[in-house]
């Protein structure tokens, strides 16, 4: 078997669920399935159009209603916690991260030391027993007391109080309501005896298992970042995983280290070389995509040097707000800057710039023109228009086609 730097790029999009088209009905069946073969989902909360983790699954599944996802996390098919970030995880993982959450109840923890120093113990105990007694609680149930309106870095004590909760699991997020958390008592959401809970070593070999799965073939460079562990916590696991046959070695032609995969991996990579698993799709990803939110990985196997400029001044900004790449027939071609206007029901495409060495042909056209039609009725906007475009000659395109 011998695979390629292409090859690899065709193993990571088939691992994480965008070789397929999309079946023609989702079900929230596919939706879980999605989430454990990703085996985690990230949570951001920018909306100029549907909220990343809405986006990642689009990406995959096509259209679905996005109450689904809010709906499954109510249901505890899912649950959130910390893991590459704040993430939707499965159901059944719940033991990996549990080691962690106990942990930071030590006096001495990152968590425990914060709390002790913002948020005074009556008002954790306040927290606890409201929680206790009255139930699913929101931060929003809490009035405000210090005269300041708040905001996301500047949170009252109750609300600094739930959060510490939640990260010393005590609490969990029963659900969510208008995308806002809703917390209750671990015990009432998710039951779970702690002579269970596995030690942290196994929730780390667990979680660079799911990694080699989720990336395909990948250079032990790129394992840590996935469940963002520390670099030396994920090469052991990685040792230990090779030593016992779970991970294996692969050679890819023109690298000067080591690839590893799954051992259940071997039978894909060996239709990958010959050719029988090829990437057809086009679609826009989230910046908060498995595929792409490590931006080292990114470019070294895709070319694309991409920076979120949500935090650049409007003036600096070099491609848009919020730009989502472009995947095209397993090339990321560019980057496209949305906006949904839900009352207006418009979808506008303030930009589109194209990686320098892409060529603007029929396919490229025609699948760009699709996704975003596509893209556009799924958030309810169906009047599309489309502004600049790098080159000039692809908006020319685009909208020739009678798609948009």
């Amino acid at each position: 078997m011998k695979l390629t730097r292409d090859h690899v790029r065709t193993a990571l999009l088939h691992a994480q669920g965008l070789i397929d088209a999309p079946a023609a009905e989702v079900t929230k069946d596919d939706i879980v399935a999605a989430i454990r073969r990703m085996h985690l989902l990230q949570i951001d909360t920018i909306s100029v159009v549907n909220r990343s983790p809405y986006l990642v699954l689009h990406s995959r599944l096509g259209a679905y209603p996005t109450k689904w996802l809010t709906d499954l996390l109510a249901e505890r098919h899912v649950f959130e916690y910390w893991s590459h970030a704040a993430c939707f995880l499965p159901g059944e993982d719940y033991r990996y991260y549990r080691p962690f959450m106990i942990e930071r109840r030590a006096p001495t923890s990152r968590s425990s030391l914060h709390a002790a120093r913002y948020i005074p113990q009556k008002t954790l105990d306040h927290v606890r027993n409201h929680v206790r007694e009255k139930g699913a609680t929101r931060s929003a149930d809490f009035e405000r007391s210090d005269g300041k309106k708040g905001t996301w870095w500047d949170w009252k004590e109750e609300k600094l109080a739930l959060e510490y909760l939640f990260d010393i699991g005590e609490l969990m997020v029963s659900k969510r309501e208008g995308f806002q958390r809703v917390y209750d008592l671990q015990e009432r959401v998710r039951p779970w005896d702690d002579q269970h809970t596995p030690h942290r070593d196994e929730s780390f070999r667990a979680w660079i298992e799911q990694t080699a799965l989720a990336l395909g073939v990948a250079p032990a460079a790129w394992f840590a970042d996935y469940f963002r562990l520390k670099k030396a916590t994920a090469t052991v696991a990685l040792q230990s995983l090779l030593a016992d046959g779970t991970l294996v070695e692969i050679a890819v032609m023109g690298e000067s280290v080591p690839y590893y995969a799954h051992k259940s991996a071997k039978k894909t990579l060996k239709a990958i070389s010959d050719g029988a698993i090829m990437p057809t799709r086009t679609v826009l990803l989230s910046p908060f995509d498995p595929v792409a939110w490590h931006r080292e990985r990114l470019l070294a196997m895709f070319g694309m040097d991409y920076k979120i400029e949500v935090y650049t001044p409007g003036p600096k900004r070099k491609y848009g707000y919020f730009t989502l790449p472009i995947l095209h027939e397993g090339r990321m071609v560019g980057r496209l800057d949305p906006k949904a206007h839900r009352t207006e029901k418009r979808f506008e495409v303030r930009a589109i710039h194209l990686e320098p060495d892409v060529v603007v042909d029929e396919k490229l056209v025609h699948g760009l023109a699709r996704t975003i039609r596509d893209f556009a009725e799924w958030h309810g906007t169906p009047q599309v228009s489309v502004g600049t475009t790098d080159p000039a000659s692809l908006g020319d395109a685009l909208r020739s086609t009678g798609i948009l």
